[in-house]
């Protein structure tokens, strides 16, 4: 079966990068940022496809996101944001990374 067999079919990677993937607060979250390790997602994206491009090395897919601004570094200004707010965020490890994202 290939991934065009269906629109829902996801890869093994996939799978388990989704059953890694939980909900978590900011304070969880400090120290991958202070270390610089820590990617904002943005919303419209799907996190677990992300964290998926970027543990098989996908390059294209992964620079496309950044120069969109689709997928950035967390900054400082979004650190104070989330640490003020502590908004509904869910994160996924692709190790060095740790991908975050807002959801509403």
């Amino acid at each position: 079966m290939t991934s065009s067999d269906s629109p829902h079919s996801h890869s093994p990677l996939y799978a388990k990068l989704l059953a890694e993937t939980a909900k978590i607060g900011w304070p969880e979250l400090e120290r991958f940022f202070a270390r610089g390790m820590l990617l904002r997602v943005a919303g419209d994206l799907d996190l677990v496809s992300v964290a998926e491009s970027i543990a098989s090395d996908d390059t294209a897919q992964v620079a496309q996101w950044v120069s969109a601004g689709l997928v950035e570094r967390v900054q400082a200004n979004t650190a104070a944001d989330y640490a003020a707010r502590d908004p509904n965020l869910w994160a996924v490890v692709v190790s060095p990374w740790v991908c975050v994202q807002e959801r509403a």
